[in-house]
């Protein structure tokens, strides 16, 4: 089964639309993807709740950014992160080498971060609505 209007080329990033620190994320990966292979939709989008039900994911078990591939894989918790880092260029492709530590380390660390994201970062009432110029990046 295909989901109309996802490129096929491109790997998307689920993200919390509500979180600050997930709108900080995105508008940082967005900066530093100079080869422009990352889409964005919100987790409580039309397209991302597509998405969510497509691949299976349970997301009461996952409170996490996802990263989709088309007809790939999709990958969730501190291993989207680390493989979205590996797209990026300069030191931020370093961060990507942690992923030789085990999952329960890595997720540890992951969960523990958005367990506490919106005490630390806050809240917003509602998902961010990009900017004319960023509008061609998000579904």
């Amino acid at each position: 089964m295909e989901i109309k209007d996802i490129p096929k080329n491109k790997k998307v990033i689920l993200f919390d639309g509500v979180c600050n620190l997930c709108d900080s994320s995105v508008q940082f990966i967005i900066k530093h993807d100079k080869k422009d292979i990352f889409r964005f939709t919100a987790i409580q989008s039309e397209i991302g709740q597509e998405i969510i039900k497509h691949t299976g994911i349970n997301t009461e078990s996952i409170d996490s950014i996802i990263l989709y591939e088309p007809r790939i894989a999709y990958y969730y918790k501190a291993e989207a992160a680390l493989l979205i880092a590996r797209e990026l260029k300069g030191i931020y492709k370093l961060i990507s080498y942690l992923n030789f530590l085990p999952k329960v380390i890595k997720n540890g660390v992951y969960d523990y971060i958005a367990k506490n994201r919106y005490k630390w970062y806050g809240k917003k009432e509602a998902c961010m609505i990009p900017t004319p110029e960023l509008k061609a990046k998000f579904l």
